[in-house]
């Protein structure tokens, strides 16, 4: 999570945006959600007021009801689901599996919604980021990740 939220920081800074996150940990230690927010354009503040969210990116389809309603009515939603939750769902989760990486997920979803085009940027901005926020150690596989989420989209 803390990943996809650097790397979603600094495409919008590489891309010329206002942008700044906040993280909300809570019990997250004791395996609860962790809610990061991404604000990228002009903002008064730094956090998401309820409906106001733009874009939603569920790393785990049971934090949709939870944190849903942070979304605009006609907000666009993209969910890492391995049962059908319609255009906005893929199987993050398998697709980063078999890109060799289990655990980039979240890159596999991320790369799902910038190949829908439903990010501020294209896919080619977000593998800037990521070659720039990732360890060499682990570049290959959260690339291949990503990419095997824009193969899907």
């Amino acid at each position: 999570m803390l990943t996809l939220t650097r790397v979603l920081a600094e495409a919008a800074a590489a891309a010329g945006h206002e942008v700044i996150t906040s993280e909300t940990h809570g019990m997250a230690q004791r395996g609860a959600a962790v809610l990061s927010t991404v604000k990228v354009g002009p903002f008064h503040g730094p956090l998401i007021s309820p409906g106001e969210a733009e874009v939603g990116l569920f790393l785990e389809a049971a934090n949709l009801p939870i944190h849903g309603h942070y979304l605009r009515p006609d907000g666009t939603v993209f969910v890492n689901a391995p049962e059908a939750h319609g255009d906005a769902a893929v199987d993050a989760t398998a697709l980063a599996s078999a890109s060799g990486s289990p655990r980039s997920a979240n890159l596999a979803l991320l790369g799902y919604a910038a190949g829908k085009g439903g990010l501020f940027a294209g896919p080619a901005c977000f593998e800037e980021a990521i070659r720039s926020v990732t360890s060499a150690r682990h570049l290959g596989g959260n690339l291949a990740a990503f990419r095997a989420g824009v193969e899907a989209s």
